[in-house]
C-alpha cells in the first residue's frame, strides 16, 4: 500500500494529491448543515485517504470520482448522514453544472425577466453601443462624454423607479433589501436609493450584515489557504433573522461587530432599535437567500436586485459576459480600497461564481424590481487599466492544471479587452458615477 501522490481530474489532467482538498470538502458540506468542527473533518479525511490507499493498485492513479465515492462511504459509516447528504447533493449539482458549463451565462439570463433584458437591449441599439465596433466608433468620434451621460441616466432612472415603488408602499414596508452578485454596484445603489427616499420624507436605518460573519477560522478554506466569504453559510443567518424579527417588533437588539483585520466577531456590541415608521435597509449579497428573511411577511419586504445586464457583442459575435464585468470591477475595487492583489481576485473568482449561481441568481424572480448597473463606458476604462495584466495571467496559467478556471477567464477577458479602444483620460467620469465605487474618485463615502 503506497501513498497517493497524484490524482486524475475530470479534464484528464494529473495534479498533485492534496489531502486538504478532502478535509475542506467535508468541512464545507458540514458547514452547510450547521456543523463547524474542523477537527472532525480532518479525521474523516484521514479515513478517506487510508481507504483510498488500500483500494488503489500499486502504480495506479485514482480519479476525482473515486475519491468522492469514498468520501460518501466514510461519512455514512461514521454516522454523518446529514453531511453526507449535503455532500452528495453538492456533488450532483456540480456534475449537472459541468454539463451545462457553456450555458452558464445563458442560464443566468433566463433568471432575469426577459422584459428587462429586452429593455436593455433596445437601449443599447438606440444609443449605438450594441457592439464593440459601435462603441469604438463613438469613442473615435469624441463622444465618450455623451456615452457616460446616457449610461448614467439610464442607471439612475432605474433607481428612481425603485424609490417610487417603495414610496407607494409607505407604511407597509419594514425592510428594503438591495441584493445582487459581487461588484454589481450594491453600495452606490444603496446610497442613491437612500438619498431619494430621504427626500421623499422616509426614514431608513441601515443594518450591516457583514458584522454577522462567523470567525474566519470557522470558514471553509482550500488548498491555497483561500477563505470562502462568498457562501451564505459564512454569515450567522439565524442571528440575523432573529434580530430582524425583533427589530420589526420594536425591540432593542445588540448588533455584533466583525473585525476584518483579525477575522473575529464580537457579540452584543452596538444597540439598535427602530421606530414604527422606520425602514431597515440591507445591502447584501445574500439578501434574497431564504433563511435570512425566514418568517417575515413578504408584504413587509421590498427587494431590489442589481446586476450589470450589459448587451454588447464582442468581435466574436457573442455577448460580453456580465460576470467578466464584475470580476474586473472587483479587481479594481479590491486593489484600490482593500490592498488586495488583483491576481488573487481572479484566483478566488470561482468561489464567487459558484456561490452566486447557487444562492443569488436563482432568486432573481422573487424581487420587486431590477436595476441594470451596466455602463458601456467601463469597457474602455478597464481596457486601459487591466489589459496588460490579463495578457500576463493568460500566459502564466497556460500550463497550470490547478488554475484552469483562472486561465479560462484570463484568456476570454484578454481577448475581449484587446478589441476595445482604451481610454487614457478618466476625467469625464463624474464623481457620482457608479463606476467610481470601483476605480476611485467617488463623491460617496464607502
Amino acid at each position: 500500500m503506497a501513498p497517493i501522490t497524484s490524482v486524475i481530474k475530470r479534464s484528464g489532467a494529473v495534479v498533485p494529491f492534496n489531502k486538504d482538498r478532502i478535509s475542506n470538502a467535508i468541512y464545507r458540506a458540514a458547514v452547510s448543515v450547521g456543523g463547524r468542527d474542523r477537527s472532525v473533518a480532518e479525521e474523516l479525511a484521514t479515513q478517506v485517504v487510508a481507504a483510498l490507499e488500500a483500494q488503489t493498485p500499486p502504480g495506479a492513479t485514482p480519479t476525482v470520482e473515486e475519491i468522492q465515492d469514498i468520501v460518501e462511504t466514510v461519512l455514512i459509516k461514521n454516522g454523518h448522514a446529514r453531511t453526507a447528504k449535503a455532500y452528495i447533493l453538492y456533488r450532483d449539482e456540480r456534475a449537472r453544472r459541468r454539463q451545462r458549463r457553456q450555458e452558464h451565462d445563458a442560464l443566468a439570463a433566463q433568471n432575469i425577466p426577459w422584459r428587462k433584458i429586452y429593455e436593455v437591449l433596445n437601449w443599447s441599439l438606440d444609443h449605438g453601443v450594441h457592439t464593440v465596433e459601435q462603441l469604438n466608433a463613438r469613442m473615435a468620434r469624441g463622444e465618450f462624454a455623451e456615452i457616460v451621460a446616457e449610461s448614467d441616466r439610464a442607471y439612475n432612472d432605474d433607481i428612481h423607479l425603485a424609490a417610487d415603488m417603495i414610496h407607494e408602499r409607505r407604511g407597509e414596508i419594514r425592510i428594503a433589501v438591495v441584493a445582487g452578485p459581487s461588484s454589481s454596484g450594491k453600495t452606490t445603489t444603496t446610497i442613491k436609493l437612500s438619498q431619494l427616499l430621504v427626500e421623499m420624507g422616509m426614514h431608513l436605518v441601515p443594518l450591516t450584515v457583514d458584522h454577522y460573519f462567523y470567525d474566519l477560522e470557522e470558514h471553509p478554506i482550500d488548498e491555497f489557504g483561500d477563505h470562502d466569504y462568498e457562501t451564505p453559510q459564512a454569515l450567522d443567518l439565524s442571528l440575523i433573522n432573529t434580530h430582524l424579527h425583533a427589530l420589526i417588533a420594536g425591540e432593542r437588539v445588540m448588533i455584533p461587530y466583525y473585525d476584518f483585520k483579525t477575522g473575529r466577531r464580537s457579540l452584543n456590541v452596538t444597540p439598535m432599535q427602530i421606530g414604527p415608521d422606520d425602514i431597515i435597509l440591507i445591502d447584501s449579497l445574500h439578501g434574497l437567500y431564504g433563511p435570512m428573511m425566514e418568517g417575515i411577511d413578504t408584504d413587509k419586504r421590498f427587494a431590489l436586485y442589481i446586476e450589470p445586464l450589459l448587451q454588447i457583442k464582442g468581435l466574436d459575435g457573442r455577448y460580453i459576459r456580465w460576470t467578466d464585468l464584475r470580476l474586473m470591477r472587483r479587481m479594481q475595487r479590491d486593489a484600490s480600497h482593500r490592498a488586495y492583489d488583483p491576481q488573487r481576485t481572479l484566483e478566488h473568482w470561482h468561489y464567487v461564481r459558484s456561490s452566486e449561481m447557487r444562492n443569488i441568481i436563482p432568486f432573481v424572480n422573487t424581487t420587486d424590481t431590477i436595476v441594470n448597473s451596466a455602463l458601456p463606458y467601463e469597457l474602455p476604462v478597464m481596457r486601459q487599466r487591466l489589459y496588460s495584466q490579463f495578457q500576463a495571467w493568460a500566459e502564466q496559467y497556460r500550463d497550470d492544471p490547478l488554475r484552469h478556471d483562472a486561465l479560462e477567464r484570463a484568456q476570454r477577458i484578454r481577448d475581449m479587452l484587446a478589441s476595445v479602444a482604451p481610454l487614457a483620460d478618466e476625467g469625464l467620469i463624474p464623481g457620482d458615477s457608479l463606476l467610481r465605487e470601483f476605480i476611485g474618485g467617488s463623491v460617496y463615502q464607502y
